[in-house]
């Protein structure tokens, strides 16, 4: 197969695995784990499995300079980019994260602006008006009510797709100075530390024996495919494409969730739900190519690793 292809195919099955996953938590949480706790099971083996795919990988060493950044990168990659996550699915609807979700490339855009990191161009301003926009029309089809069922579970993504935006700015120097891999292994261990005391309290409260066939393969979907394979596969396809390439296929998140809650009967779609998605999908794009179409034609580049999706 052709490695472009190749490369193609595993960022479709990554986002795959990620609209999947929005629906197959809430067959998890909160009845059988609470979020913290499946929050612990999550960073704890994945940890692991990546400490030993680099050990058999690479043997990269890090410089103590860099270890302060790392651990604040550690703070908002993993700590409150996964426990607003799990935290807020437990209480809103897949189709409402992943809509959410979506906003990141535009919150990563703010923070570097801020940052002078990138210009501003009315092509963008407007993005972020639009995909602000979508966001509150979500948040206006609870009425603005901190009583609505989902209004506090939409802020907890909102803060988790915040935190995830700061990360991937401030990871950047990290991942060009670093293979991707070793970074992220330091990232999810300096995570691990804060998680596992958020966390293993509600893991003790497991009742292990109330699962079922169904609960243990939700479990372990999450855990292999939304996490471990899916930052490998990220990784494998980011040797082939260009880094935007990689980002513009998290758009289809929303989507894939959308398609597989409604056909689970999970969620509905509503008038809402379908203008959100125009005013975000319409937001992210001027955000994201407005003005760069032509950077899809340029001679092939070294993939930018600070483009991974960790999710």
């Amino acid at each position: 197969m052709n490695k472009s292809i190749r490369a193609h195919l595993f960022l479709f099955i990554v986002n795959l695995f990620y609209g999947v996953g929005f629906t197959i938590s809430k067959m998890v949480m909160p009845e059988f784990i609470k979020p913290f706790g499946f929050i612990f099971i999550r960073v704890s083996i994945t940890t692991t499995l990546f400490f030993i795919l680099h050990r058999f990988w690479m043997d990269e060493k890090i410089e103590k300079k860099d270890f302060l950044l790392l651990i604040v990168c550690g703070l908002f990659g993993v700590v409150i980019n996964q426990e607003m996550f799990f935290a807020g699915l437990s209480i809103t609807t897949p189709i409402n994260a992943a809509l959410i979700m979506i906003m990141t490339p535009i919150l990563v855009f703010v923070i570097s602006f801020f940052l002078s990191h990138e210009k501003a161009t009315w092509q963008k301003i407007l993005g972020l008006v639009l995909g602000l926009s979508g966001a509150l029309v979500i948040l206006a089809g609870r009425g603005f009510s901190f009583s609505g069922k989902t209004l506090l579970g939409d802020l907890f993504i909102l803060i988790n797709a915040t935190s995830y935006a700061i990360y991937l700015v401030i990871v950047r120097p990290l991942m060009k100075k670093y293979h991707p891999l070793t970074v992220v292994k330091w990232v999810f261990f300096f995570g691990l530390i804060p998680v596992t005391v958020m966390g293993i309290q509600q893991f003790n409260q497991i009742e292990w024996h109330t699962f079922s066939l169904q609960t243990w393969l939700a479990v372990a979907f999450i855990i292999i495919c939304t996490t471990f394979l899916a930052y490998l596969l990220n990784m494998l396809a980011l040797r082939e494409v260009h880094s935007s390439v990689v980002g513009a296929y998290i758009y289809l998140q929303p989507i894939l969730a959308t398609i597989i809650s409604v056909s689970l009967g999970k969620d509905e779609i509503t008038f809402e739900k379908i203008i959100s998605a125009v005013l975000i999908f319409s937001g992210v794009y001027l955000v994201s190519f407005a003005g760069n179409i032509k950077m899809f034609n340029k001679p092939k580049e070294e993939p930018d690793s600070d483009d991974m999706i960790l999710e």
